[in-house]
């Protein structure tokens, strides 16, 4: 019985399902979304920012490689940006939320066979 400190820090594979949520909840309900857990690239924060949310965490990130990562994420969430012609975050946001697509129902089935595609089947 004692006490061992202990860190389990997150990786980019734990962004599926809030992120699958947020795109699922934005333009619902009236809420700013933080997304928490998984983001530690560029891309993580340009999917986070898509599908709904006001902010992306990424504790885990700056743990591992400090906050001098920062300048990198931001310069390729700028070049990103540049290249596609986005001015702003905001212009962004949501844009890959279930509400933004074309049909709803095909996000539902597209996230639902991704997620099956993705399982590790346990065989004896």
């Amino acid at each position: 019985m004692q006490v061992v400190p202990d860190l389990d820090l997150s990786t980019s594979y734990e962004l599926r399902l809030p992120l699958r949520w947020i795109a699922i909840l934005y333009g619902r309900i009236k809420a700013d979304f933080a997304l928490t857990g998984g983001v530690h690239t560029a891309q993580d924060v340009l999917k986070t920012m898509m599908a709904g949310a006001n902010v992306a965490m990424m504790a885990s990130e700056l743990l591992a490689r400090g906050p001098g990562r920062l300048e990198q994420l931001l310069a390729g969430i700028e070049r990103w940006m540049e290249e596609r012609e986005y001015e702003s975050i905001a212009q962004m946001q949501g844009c890959m939320s279930q509400r933004a697509v074309a049909e709803p129902a095909a996000f539902e089935r597209a996230n639902y066979m991704k997620a099956l595609n993705s399982f590790d089947y346990y065989l004896p």
